[in-house]
């Protein structure tokens, strides 16, 4: 399972109110001229089977991508897990033999061009069944594969139990942590306010260095 013919798909997660950039979608701030989603679709997109993007609201403002925009399918804006759990339904219609599902948020624009064979690889070697990505020290919960047969699972620990912290479920079913090198850019910089997009800009010109 360690390239787009082994059954993975993935998930771009857009669900969130984005309050720290003053609300919107997160994804269509530009960086450099391009939209950072434009940027995750284009470093995530080839490493998978089929690519979706979880968002609410209407779907139009996404026309462009080219992707199946998914909602929520837990109500109330449930965090990154209902987003998992959209994409996870979403998969086992869209390649029945799926099972994986990799999702990456929408504001990391530098998401590492080989995150799902590394996810995929780490899994394998450890039986687990999920991973999770990690750099700098820290993990990324959002930045993950899952294992798509745990999907009626998930749906009873957020609608049943109300579970919302992603660390809670995962620690259920075992995840394997995979840590990425953070220089010269940590791969997982996320563009949450103003701010950040002008460090992104910054951090654009170090990715490029050869």
């Amino acid at each position: 399972m360690t390239n787009a013919g082994d059954g993975i798909a993935g998930i771009v997660l857009a669900g969130g109110l984005a309050r720290r950039m003053g609300g919107g979608d997160k994804g269509l701030h530009r960086i450099a001229g391009t939209a950072i989603l434009a940027r995750v679709v284009a470093r995530v997109g080839p490493q998978v089977a089929a690519l979706a993007l979880n968002a609410n609201g209407d779907p139009a403002r996404f026309a462009t991508f080219g992707l199946p925009v998914v909602p929520d399918v837990v109500e109330g804006f449930a965090g990154p897990l209902a987003g998992v759990l959209s994409g996870m339904d979403w998969a086992r219609r869209r390649l029945p033999d799926a099972r994986w599902l990799v999702s990456v948020p929408t504001d990391t624009p530098f998401v590492p061009r080989d995150l799902v064979v590394r996810l995929a690889t780490a899994t394998a070697a450890a039986r687990a069944a999920l991973a999770c990505a990690a750099s700098g020290g820290q993990a990324h919960p959002v930045v993950g594969l899952w294992r798509i047969d745990l999907a009626d699972d998930l749906r009873a620990a957020l609608v049943e139990e109300g579970v919302r912290k992603i660390d809670v479920w995962t620690a259920r079913h075992g995840v394997v942590y995979v840590d990425f090198p953070a220089d010269p850019v940590d791969p997982f910089f996320n563009a949450n306010t103003p701010e950040d997009l002008a460090e992104a800009e910054r951090l654009i010109t170090l990715e490029e260095k050869p």
